[in-house]
């Protein structure tokens, strides 16, 4: 088990280890050609549910990059698996629901089932398997947020603008209440399960957060965000897109540890935004894995150099780790953090 001396748990506490901490979001796969390799004839949700596999995927880039934290390898809507929803990735679209949720009836059918009951026990031997690897290293948790799920299952499937979820909130403000009081519950028990079998800290998506207006985002998101990650006892980092008109509701008052900012706000700027007791998260742009090594280079010093401003950094992406990345080009970032003085 990670002591809290590892650097990714004194950043978190608001400390600066001798260099920042880096992890990737996306780090488990896609860019890997042993996950790929891995992967052939599995599909991405049974992947994810098939503890052996799923412990291997989180694992195999710790192996490969040095990075200073795994995150478990999963989707934010096994979770809805676990609820007995239809949903399959469809690879070059993602999340696809066979029923979309978008009547009071819908949700009442969907909100029958009690977050309780769900077998999270393909989700806590995976962890265990990872756990029992890892020694040092921290095992960050994940969730999705209730809004980025909503969306999701009232469209349907991806979506730009989100128009149906964001129209539920005012057109049926009760229903939409019910919802994600009940998303909140099931990404709670999916977080709690992760940190019960040995995740040292917690990360809640939302991915989509960024298609709101700060009103809404404070009435009709904040709350159920809050209820998924109260009082779990291990840090929590909140992460969105988009989110910086609303960047110092993204603490949750207070709740959070750390505040992922995506790669269009300069962290510096970021940082003077959330205040001096909030350690902050990212923001690499993940289009710059594309440049030559020179130019990434440049951009991930002056990074780091901006998220000085903050009381502690934890190195990381504006977003996910794009599926073409040369692996490479993740390991020489890494190699660069760790070289580089916090």
């Amino acid at each position: 088990m990670p002591s809290p001396t590892a650097p990714l748990l004194r950043a978190l506490a608001g400390d600066r280890p001798e260099h920042a901490p880096v992890w990737f979001m996306r780090q488990a796969g896609r860019s890997l050609p042993e996950y790929r390799e891995l992967r052939v004839g599995t599909r991405m949700l049974d992947a994810c549910l098939t503890p052996d596999l799923a412990a291997e995927i989180t694992l195999q880039p710790v192996r490969r990059h040095g990075v200073d934290a795994a995150v478990f390898f999963s989707d934010i809507v096994i979770p809805l698996r676990l609820a007995g929803v239809d949903v399959e990735i469809v690879p070059g679209r993602g999340p696809v629901f066979a029923e979309p949720v978008r009547t009071r009836a819908d949700v009442d059918r969907i909100t029958a089932i009690d977050p309780e009951d769900l077998d999270h026990t393909a989700i806590t031997a995976a962890v265990r398997i990872v756990i029992d690897e890892l020694g040092e290293t921290p095992l960050i948790g994940f969730a999705g947020a209730p809004f980025t799920l909503a969306a999701y299952l009232i469209e349907g499937g991806p979506s730009k603008e989100h128009l149906r979820a964001r129209a539920m909130m005012h057109a049926d403000p009760e229903a939409w209440n019910r919802l994600a009081d009940w998303l909140s519950r099931v990404s709670r028990r999916f977080l709690q399960a992760q940190r019960d079998a040995g995740a040292s800290a917690l990360q809640l998506f939302d991915s989509w957060a960024g298609s709101l207006n700060p009103a809404d985002y404070r009435q009709h998101i904040a709350p159920h965000s809050k209820a998924a990650v109260v009082d779990l006892d291990v840090p929590v980092i909140h992460f969105g897109v988009g989110t910086g008109p609303f960047l110092t509701d993204m603490r949750l008052d207070g709740i959070a540890s750390a505040v992922g900012v995506d790669w269009r706000q300069p962290l510096d700027e970021a940082a003077s935004i959330l205040g001096p007791d909030v350690t902050v998260q990212g923001n690499i742009d993940p289009a710059m894995l594309q440049a030559p090594w020179e130019v990434l280079e440049k951009h991930v010093l002056d990074v780091l150099a901006r998220g000085r401003a903050a009381r502690a950094h934890i190195v990381n992406l504006g977003h996910g780790v794009p599926p073409e990345t040369d692996p490479d080009q993740l390991t020489r970032i890494v190699e660069l953090v760790h070289r580089t003085a916090s």
